[in-house]
C-alpha cells in the first residue's frame, strides 16, 4: 500500500515537470528559433552556427538582434555577458530576411519620416527571448 502512495506521489511530480516545460504556442506570423551567440546589453549579436550549436535558422554570423523577454531571463542573461549561449525565442517570419547583405554590411528598406531622422529600434530585428543556455565557446570582441 505504501509502496502505491509513493509511486503515485511520484507520478504526480514528474507530470507537473513535463507540464511546466510545455512551451507556448508559436503565432502564425512568427517561427521559434534557436540562435547561438553573445551579448552586450539587451543586443544579440550571432555568431556562426557549428557541430555543437548548430542553431535551429540560418541567421548570418555578426547579425544583431535586439532582446525582448521577461525581466528575470533578461537579467540572467546578462549575468552571462561575454559567455557564449543559445537563445530561444520569437521572431516575426521573414524578419532576417529582409534587405541585401553588402560586404558584411546589412542594407533594407527603411521608413521614412519627417525631418529625415527615424526611431532608433525601426527595422532592428527583435526576438522575444523565451529561454537560454549557456553553450561552449567564446564571445570575441567586435
Amino acid at each position: 500500500m505504501r509502496t502505491a502512495a509513493v509511486l503515485f506521489v511520484t507520478s504526480l511530480a514528474l507530470s507537473g515537470l513535463l507540464l511546466a516545460q510545455e512551451t507556448k504556442p508559436v503565432p502564425k506570423d512568427s517561427v521559434r528559433v534557436s540562435i547561438p551567440g553573445c551579448t552586450k546589453g539587451y543586443v544579440f549579436t550571432a555568431s556562426p552556427p557549428n557541430a555543437e550549436q548548430p542553431g535551429s535558422v540560418n541567421i548570418p554570423d555578426g547579425m544583431h538582434l535586439r532582446m525582448n523577454g521577461p525581466k528575470k531571463v533578461i537579467a540572467e542573461i546578462k549575468a552571462h555577458e561575454g559567455s557564449m549561449i543559445e537563445i530561444t525565442g520569437l521572431m516575426k517570419k521573414g524578419q532576417f530576411n529582409d534587405g541585401v547583405n553588402v560586404g558584411g554590411v546589412r542594407i533594407s528598406p527603411g521608413s521614412a519620416s519627417p525631418g529625415g531622422l527615424g526611431s532608433p529600434t525601426t527595422g532592428q530585428i527583435q526576438i522575444d527571448v523565451e529561454s537560454w543556455r549557456q553553450v561552449v565557446g567564446s564571445c570575441r570582441s567586435r
